[in-house]
This record gives structure tokens, sequence and C-alpha cells, in this order.
């Protein structure tokens, strides 16, 4: 068999299981939180949205459900496909946004509130929907970046598309905001409903979490951190 004939060492291998060996030999994690986006080389996003669908039919066939004859489930694989990898699931496949960084001029140093900030996630135990709110305070001094107010939004996003439970991904967004801002403090509050509580288990309807990660200046200072919760509007 002639160079030009011979198939590629891992041709017909899953675009899922070059991925994985790549992350496993570079001795990093994949959880289901975690990016992963550095690991995904060019094209191959497309070729996992195949894969995902073929594995998500194989999902639909053992639920005994007739997508060949049903009209309105007749491309739902490729729509689920889709959705995780390009919608709700997307913090885990793409880069981070990019965040321009001013320095602080003017030598900000007052409490700066962001928010509410909507959540769209969803429960890593389940895979269902976590729906809710993100306020931000930032304590800035004049060594702290200042950034739009919408990267605030932008880096909830990208931290929040992914399969979370609420306790890890307010600690990843907080780390995330303190690597890119430096301040004096940080503080994130997090208000959501979680619909594996709602639509299936106990079927709590009016249940919510809310959960709290204080850095610097707010973990220190009880004024200041009162004053963050205080100016939180409708919430606390």
């Amino acid at each position: 068999m002639s160079e030009q004939t011979r198939p590629a060492p891992d041709e017909g291998t899953p675009v899922s299981v070059k991925i994985r060996e790549r992350l496993a030999a570079a001795g990093r994690r994949f959880n289901a939180n975690d990016n992963i986006a550095e690991f995904i080389e060019p094209g191959e996003l497309a070729a996992l949205l195949d894969e995902v669908e073929a594995k998500m039919q194989g999902v639909l066939d053992s639920l005994v459900i007739d997508t060949q004859h049903d009209h309105n489930t007749r491309a739902t694989a490729r729509r689920v496909a889709k959705m995780y990898l390009t919608e709700v699931f997307q913090g885990r496949y793409v880069e981070p946004p990019r965040i321009t960084e001013f320095p602080n001029v003017e030598r900000l140093n007052e409490l700066m509130i962001i928010g509410p900030i909507t959540v769209r996630s969803a429960c890593s135990h389940h895979l269902c929907p976590v729906i809710g709110k993100i306020w931000v305070g930032v304590m800035p001094n004049e060594h702290t970046n200042v950034i739009g107010l919408s990267k605030y939004a932008r880096l909830v996003d990208w931290v929040m598309g992914r399969p979370q439970i609420q306790e890890e991904a307010i600690v990843q967004l907080a780390d995330l905001i303190m690597e890119k801002t430096q301040p004096d403090g940080l503080a994130v509050v997090m208000e959501a409903s979680h619909f594996c509580m709602s639509w299936r288990g106990v079927r709590e309807m009016d249940s919510k979490m809310v959960n709290s990660v204080m850095r610097g200046a707010f973990l220190t200072d009880a004024t200041l951190r009162r004053e963050f919760l205080s100016l939180i509007p409708g919430r606390l």
C-alpha cells in the first residue's frame, strides 16, 4: 500500500476519543464544569456534534420513541446535540470571552455592584436547568483592572454554560473575576431555582438556593459586607 492510500493512524477514531487522549496526555481533568477548549482542534466541534447526535439517537431509540415516523421527534437528536454543544454547555467548548481591561486612572475606590445578571446553567447530576440571578460586588483599588459592565455578564455566561453545581459554580466565577480585576474585595451572591428539585424528585416549585462568596475586604470588613448585601435590589 502506498503512502498516498494508507489510512491515517487515527482514521475512524471518534473525535471524543481523540480529545480525551489529549487531555489524558496533558494530565488535565475534564469534569462536567471544566473548560476543555484548548484541547479541541479546528473542525472538531462539528465532528463532535455529529457524534453526539448519533449517540442521542441511540438514547431515543432505547426510550422506544419512533423518531422515524413521529414528525415531532424526527430531528430531535440533532437539535439536542446542537443545544448541548453550542448553547447550554458551550462554556466547556469555547475559549473565554475576550475581556478588555483598563487601568484605574481615576483611582476609583468605592463599592461597585453589578447585577442582577441572569444565570442559565444545568445541574450536573440530572442535566436539568438551573435558572437564577447573580450579583457581583467589587471594591477596587488604584491597581484594579477596570472592565466594562457587560463583560461581567459574559464571564457569568461562560462559567455557567456548563453542567454545574451551584456551590462550585460561584467559586469558579469568583476566582475568574479576581484574576481579571485584582480588586481589594469581591463579593458574589447567586440565587437560583433548580429544576432537578421542581421538575422531578420532590417537585417543590418554590424553593431556591442562595449562596455567596466573599473575598478580601468583603471577608474581613463586616460593614462593607452589610452595605453590599443591603444594596442588592429585591434580594436579602
